[in-house]
């Protein structure tokens, strides 16, 4: 499959989940515009949270591997502010969205 095409597919489908915690729209012709760089816009409580969409064959192995290990990683770069990698199961879940609890 063409990776823009797939790329696009994976966009809309995330897009499509977002949609259950707040508005969210696909970002016309994402990072090529000037003030669009990322793929989704999501929009919760008057605020814009920019979401960026990566989709690999295997190239966030071993993001999963630990992710197999636990429900969510936190990473942490010096000087910078933690980030929260979990799967979009496990943030339906804690916002109780989850459509099997």
């Amino acid at each position: 499959m063409n990776p823009r095409a797939k790329g696009k597919r994976v966009e809309y489908k995330i897009r499509d989940r977002l949609r259950r915690i707040g508005e969210c729209y696909r970002v016309p012709c994402s990072g090529s515009s000037e003030g669009f760089k990322t793929d989704l816009h999501l929009y919760i409580s008057n605020k814009v949270y920019r979401v960026e969409v990566k989709a690999r064959k295997g190239g966030f192995k071993q993001i999963r591997d630990w992710l197999e290990k636990a429900d969510m990683l936190i990473v942490k770069i010096d000087r910078q502010e933690p980030i929260i990698i979990l799967s979009l199961n496990t943030l339906e879940e804690l916002l109780g969205l989850a459509e099997n609890p």
